[in-house]
């Protein structure tokens, strides 16, 4: 039987037909899904059970067995009532729909539900092959709608589906993308057909509207220290690329460089690190005793747990302090990490008020993101209100240094993350934790709170949570120490 082309099948031709014949063809070479990418994943399928309430009385398609589905959903269409999951098959193109809702006497209405809070065009092309696809199958399609996430939703209670999802009428612009679409499908379903790879160059498609899971192997061939490293964004990265250019050494003189790029391409050609003394010492000088090194892990679930929340509203869960009193102390750890169900904030604000004191500096890296986490916290309970306008005029962002290229290690590549600084200047990193990064923390405590861990599970999450952050707190400290002894 020759392949179908499904609706996930020709998103993905749209973007790189190469990833798309390999999934037919050679689907053993790409990568199985990351846990970030599994947790979008999870997340949306929760939001799709969410919106299914509302339209009572629908009827949710078993979809394990595809032809089962097929057959169901045609027996199913003439009592017209909302379908869930209804599966539509003409030829070799085939589709399910998240809600195939009845409209007038033999007209149906398309409802596509995505855990985003915007429309998007890959949102478009997905409902027009849908809409293609059931049309194709002899039904009558009335409109196209996208139902997706209003993120000014605040729970109180239980969840209200009417007031979670944003309902928009997208017909017009899947009109507009569906002029092509009878052309687009049959060049697609010609490239599954194909028992040759067709060549892809690398290029914007490799990141957008997602990155490609075979980006690694695609990409492969760069050099280390690529113009992709460079510092400044896609448009230039590209630009160079498409004159030929693969490394940042051998970017032409006569090139234009912004200061930043041009001291990365000094220190990828002479291997020295980049130190800007005089001004070390002067972002050093604002640090005023008793240090508090600070950070914040946080989780922003889709449907809110907490009363007084919003969907993918930043909740902290966790925070670690690292207390240096005075010049040669030794650094003091706090940490902080909630236990159970119940919402952790209230418990942090009081810890924080107890642990932070009335001067020193409050370091974090990239502390716009600290700041609004304690914005966020007092907007909740303004009675700490007066205390945080304290707190705001004492923290002092340690990513300044970094972002401005007072310092630089090729060993960087083109950011100024912790991730990546932390082991240019001291040689430590995340690698041997068992949590490593924001998003992994912020899925692992979501295992816990959504109850779906096993109790040694949750056993290890909380060590390696602990560990994580511990290590962002202490990691700062050795990197201010580090800056010291280069300002020398």
């Amino acid at each position: 039987m020759p392949p179908l082309l499904s609706k996930s099948k020709y998103l993905t031709g749209l973007q790189c037909p190469k990833y798309l014949w390999m999934q037919i063809h050679e689907a053993e070479r790409i990568p199985e899904v990351d846990a970030v990418t599994q947790y979008v994943f999870d997340q949306g399928h929760l939001v799709g059970e969410y919106a299914k309430k509302l339209f009572p009385g629908g009827i949710d398609i078993p979809h394990d067995d595809f032809m089962e589905n097929i057959v169901t959903t045609r027996n199913l269409l003439v009592e017209r009532k909302p379908l869930f999951e209804a599966g539509m098959l003409s030829g070799r193109i085939y589709c399910r729909l998240d809600i195939l809702n009845p409209a007038n006497e033999d007209e149906w209405d398309i409802i596509e539900i995505k855990s985003g809070t915007s429309v998007k065009e890959i949102y478009i092309n997905d409902v027009s092959f849908q809409k293609f696809c059931c049309e194709k199958a002899g039904l009558k399609i009335r409109t196209c709608n996208l139902g997706f996430i209003n993120n000014q939703y605040v729970k109180n209670g239980e969840i209200d589906s009417k007031e979670l999802f944003i309902l928009e009428d997208i017909s017009a612009q899947v009109e507009e993308v569906s002029e092509d679409i009878e052309e687009q499908v049959s060049d697609l379903l010609e490239v599954i057909s194909n028992k040759a790879c067709p060549e892809m160059t690398i290029g914007q498609h490799c990141l957008t509207p997602y990155e490609c899971p075979l980006r690694g192997e695609c990409w492969g061939f760069l050099p280390e220290n690529s113009v992709f490293d460079l510092r400044g964004g896609k448009t230039k990265q590209f630009a160079l690329w498409e004159q030929g250019i693969l490394s940042i050494k051998d970017i032409p003189d006569d090139i234009p460089l912004s200061r930043q790029q041009q001291i990365q391409k000094e220190c990828v050609m002479t291997g020295n690190v980049h130190v800007e003394k005089g001004e070390i010492r002067q972002f050093l000088s604002k640090l005023k005793y008793p240090l508090y090194y600070l950070d914040f892990e946080t989780f922003g679930p889709a449907i809110p747990i907490y009363d007084g929340t919003r969907p993918y509203q930043d909740i902290p869960f966790q925070f670690s302090l690292h207390v240096v009193e005075s010049e040669g102390c030794e650094p003091v750890h706090h940490s902080f990490l909630a236990q159970g169900t119940e919402d952790p904030r209230p418990q942090i604000l009081r810890e924080l008020q107890r642990l932070l004191g009335s001067e020193g500096s409050i370091i974090a890296y990239n502390a716009g993101f600290e700041e609004c986490v304690l914005n966020e916290l007092v907007e909740a309970f303004p009675e700490y209100t007066d205390w945080l306008e304290g707190i705001l005029t004492r923290m002092v962002d340690l990513l300044y240094p970094f972002a401005n290229f007072h310092y630089y290690n090729a060993l960087q590549k083109d950011t100024a993350s912790l991730k990546r600084v932390l082991p240019a200047v001291t040689g430590k990193g995340y690698e041997e934790m068992g949590i490593g990064a924001g998003m992994d923390a912020s899925i692992a405590f979501a295992r816990i709170v959504c109850g779906d861990a096993s109790q040694e599970e949750i056993s290890q999450i909380r060590a390696d949570l602990l560990k994580y952050c511990k290590l962002d707190t202490e990691g700062m400290t050795w990197v201010v120490d580090k800056l010291r002894e280069l300002s020398d």
